[in-house]
C-alpha cells in the first residue's frame, strides 16, 4: 500500500479507544471515517482533532447491526473521502456488570448483535471495497477485540468475552480468507483502559481495581491501544496477518 492514499473508518470512533485511533490515524496519513451511534458532539469533536492532523474527516451515525446503516457509513465515505483501504472495527457494547444468570435476555442479544454480526457486517463490506478479487487494491482490518476473549470475564460479563472471542476467530478466518486477496486482517485484545465504558457498565473505577492485578500496576491509556493499531495498519506490519496482539499491562 506505499504511496496509496489511505482512507480508514472507525467504527465507535467517537470517543474512548475509538477517538484516539482516528487521532492517532490522521497523524500517519489517513483521511478517517468516523461511525458513531449517539454522541454527534463527541464525533464532531473527533473529527476536528482529525482535521487538525492536516487530513479530511467524516462522521456518520450508524448503528452497525444495521446493514442498511453499515452501508450507508461506507457509502458516504467513498462518497466524501475516497475508496476505503482500511477499517478499525471498534464499535461494541457490554451492558451491565453482573452474573451471567442475571444477565437479560435482551442485554445479551444486543451485545451479540453489534459486537459480533456488527462486526461481521462492516468487515464485509470493508473487503467488498479493499479486496482485489472485487476490484479493490488491497488495505488493512484490525478489529478491538478484549483480552476478555481468553479469560472469560466469571461475574461481569460472559456474553461480551465470548462475544470478542468470536471476534478473535474472525479475524483468523478472515486473514486467512482475504490475505490472497491483498488485504491484511489483525486483532488487538486491550486490557482494562481508562474510558468511559467501565462507567457505563456501572462501576467507574473498575479500570484502577483491575490494575491491582495488572504486571505493569496501572490501566491502559487509549493512545496506548491506538499506537498498536496504527502499527498493525502500517507498512511496518507488512507481513503480519492474523495475529490477535495482547495490550494488557501482562495481563
Amino acid at each position: 500500500m506505499a504511496g496509496q492514499q489511505r482512507v480508514t473508518v472507525v467504527t465507535g470512533g467517537s470517543r474512548g479507544i475509538g477517538a484516539a485511533v482516528a487521532v492517532r490515524l490522521a497523524r500517519a496519513g489517513h483521511h478517517i471515517g468516523i461511525g458513531y451511534e449517539r454522541s454527534r458532539r463527541d464525533a464532531q469533536e473527533t473529527a476536528r482533532a482529525v482535521r487538525a492532523e492536516g487530513v479530511h474527516a467524516v462522521p456518520v451515525q450508524v448503528d452497525t447491526s444495521a446493514e442498511e446503516q453499515v452501508e450507508r457509513l461506507f457509502d458516504t465515505v467513498r462518497d466524501e473521502l475516497g475508496p476505503v483501504t482500511g477499517l478499525v472495527n471498534n464499535a461494541a457494547v457490554t451492558g451491565p456488570l453482573g452474573g451471567f444468570t442475571r444477565t437479560p435476555s435482551s442485554v445479551i442479544r444486543r451485545v451479540l448483535d453489534v459486537n459480533v454480526l456488527g462486526a461481521l457486517l462492516c468487515a464485509r463490506r470493508a473487503l467488498l471495497e479493499m479486496s482485489t478479487a472485487h476490484g479493490g487494491e488491497g488495505g488493512s482490518m484490525v478489529n478491538i477485540s478484549s483480552c476478555a476473549a481468553t479469560l472469560g470475564a466469571p461475574g461481569e460479563y460472559v456474553h461480551y468475552a465470548a462475544s470478542k472471542a468470536a471476534v478473535d476467530a474472525m479475524t483468523v478466518g478472515l486473514a486467512k480468507e482475504f490475505g490472497p486477496q491483498g488485504v491484511r486482517v489483525n486483532s488487538v485484545q486491550p486490557g482494562a483502559v481508562l474510558t468511559g465504558m467501565h462507567a457505563a457498565m456501572g462501576d467507574p473505577d473498575r479500570a484502577w481495581r483491575k490494575a491491582e492485578a495488572t504486571p505493569l500496576r496501572r490501566p491502559g491509556e487509549p493512545r496506548e491501544i491506538a499506537d498498536a493499531v496504527a502499527w498493525l495498519m502500517s507498512d511496518e506490519a507488512s507481513f503480519t496477518t492474523g495475529a490477535v496482539l495482547r495490550v494488557s499491562g501482562g495481563v
